[in-house]
């Protein structure tokens, strides 16, 4: 498979979690559902993690409106996060998960809008090919290593986030494995 560069790859991921909406809501069971639950937290911790890190810090150097914009987009993700640590504890069969997963797939979709519609466009004219190319080929190889669940006190912008996140991928990855989480 060709590799993506990061606007692609970004895009790709938004497009699997929106098959992981559909997912949820064609399982056949409560443990099936809790299973999507868990594939959906780790997807998007991972995703939202790597935004942070490598993408928002560079927009917000490139973009000409660049801090306030991923400001809004920082202030976005809390709110997922904060939806994902509740999903994340939250047992197969609880009758509070088709609600929290209907409010995280709002969440998403606004915030999809948003960078597709804007934020991802503006970095593709803001930065050369190869600029892309190389972020999206450290971006697919730092996703085996992002944190898995979501932290949504932990910073969410470097430095603090440079020193947090690798800290919290390991005791995330550690607590997957004991759980016997799936592993994507």
């Amino acid at each position: 498979m060709a590799r993506m560069d990061a606007i692609e790859l970004l895009a790709h991921d938004h497009r699997m979690v929106e098959q992981l909406f559909r997912d949820y809501h064609a399982a056949a069971s409560a443990e099936q559902r809790r299973g999507v639950v868990q594939i959906t937290v780790r997807e998007l911790s991972k995703h939202a993690a790597l935004e942070e890190l490598m993408v928002y810090p560079l927009a917000r150097k490139v973009l000409p409106d660049g801090a306030r914009e991923i400001d809004e987009h920082l202030a976005e993700h809390r709110d997922v996060k904060k939806t994902l640590a509740a999903l994340d504890t939250m047992p197969a069969g609880d009758e509070r998960m088709d609600s929290l997963m209907a409010e995280l797939r709002r969440e998403v979709a606004e915030h999809v809008r948003e960078e597709e519609g804007e934020l991802l466009p503006k970095l593709r004219g803001a930065l050369d090919q190869q600029a892309l190319d190389e972020l999206g080929e450290a971006l697919d190889k730092a996703k085996r290593t992002a944190p898995t669940r979501p932290h949504p006190r932990a910073p969410d912008r470097p430095p603090g986030l440079t020193f947090a996140g690798p800290v919290a991928a390991i005791y995330d990855r550690l607590r997957d494995r004991l759980q016997g989480r799936p592993q994507t």
